[in-house]
């Protein structure tokens, strides 16, 4: 009897299916839809739509959310979901001003605890804030940053809430990958962890090895997008478009977070009006079919 090498069972396997066969301490990634991709719908239409393109997994805004509770109560918001069989995976606090040192930032510690309250009534567990913000900052501020951080792990903890942090392209504060685990590592708060987002890395000042620096199990979400084939000088926040149908190397940065040992959502977060704006069905089925396709080809499907 012929024992075959891991090697050649591999290989094997890579010229039978043309992929290769997942690690077997590898998991998958789930693919789930950030409201902001559908934002003209408003939360119900935004999720019935989804639900009906075979999305089983979002991600919740609070200025749908907010919209909705003007008429309607949280039970209601609950009740949309659960009727459409849907999880969500996260929500979005819309909380700035919480990292570097300013003097609003009260007023954005007290939003926070609203959120929070808010999600975990909802029956949430994950949320995030963004790192967005224009204000000059000294060298001294990011220690300060890391006491903000640990402050509002400790906000979140109250709620039972993992609270993540997600670094934003233009933010004069925390702008990359490499920053952002130096911060969220000083803060070493368990209810704290950082976010990555496909957009605010690849169009940003960041590069594939900065993933070398993630810690296995460190990143609690992701974003899932793809920078399309523009002039740089030209990218905003609002000219991601749907992961496959622009120049990232995806299917590498998947395999990277795979490596990390990264196995939760990938949301797809849109801001361009022709996606808001759009059947949140269609949007959803155009997104599904595409996405798929790349998490297939990175293996993590």
């Amino acid at each position: 009897m012929t024992t075959l090498s891991r090697r050649t069972v591999f290989m094997t396997s890579v010229a039978l299916t043309g992929a290769p066969v997942l690690p077997a301490t590898r998991k998958a990634m789930i693919l789930a839809m950030h409201q902001t991709t559908s934002a003209g719908a408003g939360y119900r239409k935004s999720l019935e739509g989804w639900s009906r393109a075979g999305i089983k997994y979002v991600e919740l805004s609070d200025v749908l959310l907010d919209e909705f509770l003007k008429t309607e109560d949280l039970a209601a918001a609950r009740r949309v979901l659960t009727d459409l069989g849907l999880t969500p995976v996260q929500g979005a606090t819309g909380v700035t001003g919480l990292w570097e040192p300013n003097p609003n930032r009260y007023a954005s510690i007290e939003k926070l605890k609203n959120r929070c309250e808010t999600y975990a009534t909802l029956g949430l567990r994950n949320v995030y804030a963004t790192t967005i913000t224009t204000q000059k900052v000294l060298p001294d501020d990011y220690k300060t940053g890391a006491d903000n951080m640990r402050e509002a792990g400790d906000i979140a903890r109250q709620f039972n809430l993992s609270l993540r942090i997600e670094f934003v392209r233009t933010s004069t504060f925390i702008s990359t990958l490499p920053t952002l685990l130096k911060m969220t590592r000083a803060a070493a708060h368990p209810n704290l962890a950082p976010m990555f987002d496909f957009y605010h890395f690849w169009s940003g000042l960041n590069k594939l090895e900065d993933m070398d620096l993630i810690w296995p199990g460190e990143i609690g979400h992701a974003h899932f997008q793809d920078v399309p084939d523009i002039p740089r000088e030209l990218l905003d926040s609002s000219t991601r478009v749907i992961p496959g149908d622009g120049v990232s190397p995806l299917t590498r940065i998947l395999e990277k977070l795979a490596d990390k040992e990264y196995a939760g959502p990938l949301s797809v977060e849109l801001f361009l009006p022709k996606f808001q704006q759009a059947a949140p069905f269609e949007v959803a089925r155009e997104t599904r079919g595409k996405a798929e396709a790349v998490m297939r080809r990175a293996g993590v499907m």
